[in-house]
């Protein structure tokens, strides 16, 4: 079966950098689009990033130009590089399948 296994998440200062990893297993990796997605408490889960079978990216326009996303098909993983971290990007970040299947989470916190 699909799984979806995130790590990386924790606590950082506004401005510091954070990376999560995500492993996948269960499904032909490189067929299928990747996603990071975000939920803050009280709010509905959002888009983050999204990676293409063929390697096109895309962001949510927060997150532009601080947040890199990445693929590697052989080691069956999708990374997010995340740098000049804020206060309002605390939340859990979750790993998806082509918004099918989704991992349990991670929690990231940025304050001081």
């Amino acid at each position: 079966q699909v799984q979806l296994v995130e790590s990386g998440g924790g606590l950082v200062q506004p401005g510091g950098s954070l990376r999560l990893s995500c492993a996948a297993s269960g499904f032909i990796f490189r067929s299928y689009s990747m996603g990071w997605y975000r939920q803050a408490p009280g709010k509905q889960r959002e888009l983050v990033a999204i990676i293409s079978s063929g390697g096109t990216k895309n962001y949510a326009e927060p997150v532009k130009g601080r947040f890199t996303i990445s693929r590697d098909n052989a080691k069956k993983t999708v990374d997010l590089q995340m740098n000049s971290l804020k206060p309002e990007d605390t939340a859990v970040y979750y790993c998806s399948q082509a918004g099918v299947h989704w991992g349990q989470g991670t929690q990231v916190t940025v304050s001081s």
